[in-house]
């Protein structure tokens, strides 16, 4: 399999790259012939949770309130 992909090609099918990087494939990504950066998929041991929104609201919360949440701390 070649894990090259020209830029212009990732943007077009964009979908079906981030369905075969969920399935575990890493591809390079390429623009004027040259490594522009990496898609790998995550390495759910290295992620750390540090507040999960959906249980404070189904489906997650806007970003103004949770920026209005954080200064309310401060």
């Amino acid at each position: 399999m070649n894990n090259l992909v020209n830029l212009k090609e990732l943007r077009e099918n964009v979908t079906k790259y981030a369905n075969r990087v969920a399935k575990g494939d890493s591809f390079i990504v390429m623009k004027r012939s040259k490594p522009l950066f990496k898609i790998s998929p995550i390495d759910e041991d290295g992620w750390e949770t540090i507040i999960d929104f959906t249980k404070f609201r189904k489906g997650g919360m806007p970003v103004d309130e949770v920026i209005k949440a954080l200064k309310a701390i401060d």
